[in-house]
């Protein structure tokens, strides 16, 4: 998919892909299992079914993050997109499982393969569905700044890796006559799978905890704010977070007591103004004080 139509795609749009790619390829898939026997290829199937629970899931998520704010959630939605990478971390996990299980049990008990060409061909035409539509994905979560799209993306990206291996494994065994590959293979991939999991989780828990702004994003507000300040403004108390695509700013400005309401709420209008050029849709909050005047209980640094 061309860069210029993925930008254009809406976050939700590309999560409906992601399902039908998923219905697609757990067909094709478990066709390859049902022709070939293959204990990897049946553990390729099974992720594909994850891959649908979980683009279900991420679409109705990134819905709920898309919602305007309301009186109960008067910063909006957005964090419901960690619940949805969260939730795509425990379903590649219990794939990987289950995949191990699976494989185990083939390993103690191995069987031959059958109609391995066809099977084959059939996991292929699935990873060039889902390798096509991650890579989209990824661009498209770069320029969405949507963790839950990218989460998607990854798991997509993971099934082809998986997949690729798979195939190559199956091509194996006749060749060599080594029927414990098939199994040995479908536990490499459980294992990459876990690592994948690990990953997705580390980083859903990660955004569920307000962190800050990347260091770059951080940079540019100090910047703007030492270009803003004076011998009668001054900021102080800066703090960053970041809500999947929503990114917030809070801060004090000091201006001189004598400064009329009119004068220092234009000279907070214009702070606010660079801010958010500076960092593409930035809300900011800014708190006005008279010079020296420090709120009680506030103890953060002030801006470099």
């Amino acid at each position: 998919m061309p860069a210029a139509v993925a930008t254009r795609l809406s976050v939700r749009t590309f999560l409906k892909l992601s399902v039908g790619a998923a219905l697609a390829t757990i067909g094709l898939k478990t066709a390859a299992w049902w022709v070939t026997g293959s204990v990897g290829l049946l553990s390729d199937a099974m992720e594909s079914f994850v891959n649908l629970a979980a683009a279900v899931f991420a679409l109705v998520m990134v819905t709920i993050a898309q919602a305007p704010a309301d009186e109960d959630h008067p910063f909006g939605h957005s964090k419901a997109e960690y619940f949805s990478s969260g939730f795509e971390a425990m379903m590649i996990l219990g794939a990987s499982l289950a995949i191990i299980w699976a494989a185990v049990h083939r390993w103690m008990a191995p069987q031959p393969l059958a109609d391995v060409g066809v099977g084959v061909a059939l996991s292929v035409v699935s990873s060039l569905i889902n390798g096509g539509l991650a890579l989209a994905m990824l661009r498209a979560a770069r320029d969405h700044e949507s963790i839950a799209l990218e989460a998607d993306a990854r798991h997509l990206m993971t099934d082809v890796w998986t997949s690729i291996g798979v195939a190559g494994g199956v091509l194996l065994v006749p060749v060599t006559g080594l029927l414990w590959l098939d199994p040995l293979l479908a536990i490499a991939v459980a294992l990459n799978i876990l690592r994948e999991a690990a990953s997705l989780l580390r980083r859903s828990v990660d955004g569920l905890m307000d962190r800050a702004l990347n260091d770059e994003e951080r940079a540019r507000i100090d910047e703007a704010l030492r270009g803003l300040a004076g011998d009668e403004v001054r900021f102080d108390h800066l703090r960053t977070r970041r809500a999947a695509g929503a990114k917030f700013c809070q801060l004090h400005m000091h201006v001189p007591g004598g400064w009329t309401l009119a004068r220092a709420a234009a000279q907070r209008e214009q702070v606010e103004a660079r801010l958010i050029d500076a960092v593409g849709g930035l809300r900011v909050t800014i708190e006005l004080l008279p010079v020296g005047k420090e709120p009680l209980g506030v103890d953060s640094p002030g801006v470099p």
